[in-house]
């Protein structure tokens, strides 16, 4: 290969990296303007979105399987959930972009469905089960795929946001450890769906 040729291949793979990273802003951001947006809303409402959240064992309730992560309590529970929310989000896109599509969806069917047919009585708002999600799934896809590029994430996420796990333990008043543990396990979940499913292809 000419030393021109190389040059353009080298071009064509930075403008692929920088667009591929410009859909990922571009989902991060549309995910975080929403809850955001969302919140303004709800406190000029007067917290009346809030009712769409989880509502345990009540038929109704189950709506807030889709609409809870995008509702919060207060700010300063959204701001909370933003930071890692946009950093284990990335993470969860190193690899492709579509990950965080699957993981999302897997994690907050068995985190809302979790927290319906166990959670404490109240409705269960709040993008932690979402949160709790992608680690589960970054810690758990080192050891499920088992090659050097994953456990390497997978060690970092641990040093990063490890002491996070014991938000799956009902530790704190007022907190939704069920929205957590449950979240935690569909991230596991879909650590495994994903990996099986590369190995197939």
């Amino acid at each position: 290969m000419s030393r021109q040729d190389t040059k353009a291949l080298v071009h064509q793979e930075t403008k692929a990296l920088a667009r591929e990273l410009k859909t990922q802003g571009t989902i991060l951001g549309g995910f975080v303007a929403t809850i955001w947006v969302l919140e303004f809303v709800d406190v000029f409402l007067g917290g009346a979105l809030n009712r769409y959240g989880i509502l345990p064992r009540n038929l109704i309730g189950l709506r807030g399987i889709l609409f809870a992560p995008f509702l919060h309590g207060n700010f300063a529970h959204l701001i909370a959930n933003t930071i890692p929310f946009l950093t284990l989000g990335w993470f969860v896109m190193l690899r492709e972009t579509s990950d965080f599509f699957v993981v999302t969806g897997i994690t907050m069917l068995v985190s809302g469905l979790g927290v319906w047919l166990i959670g404490s009585a109240g409705l269960h708002i709040g993008a932690s089960g979402v949160v709790f999600g992608y680690l589960g799934f970054l810690l758990a896809r080192g050891y499920f795929e088992r090659n050097i590029p994953s456990i390497l994430l997978s060690v970092i996420v641990g040093f990063l946001y490890g002491g996070a796990i014991w938000g799956v333990l009902p530790t704190q008043p007022g907190v939704s450890w069920e929205g957590h543990l449950f979240g935690f396990i569909g991230g596991v979940i879909a650590a495994r769906f994903l990996s099986q499913r590369k190995q197939v292809s």
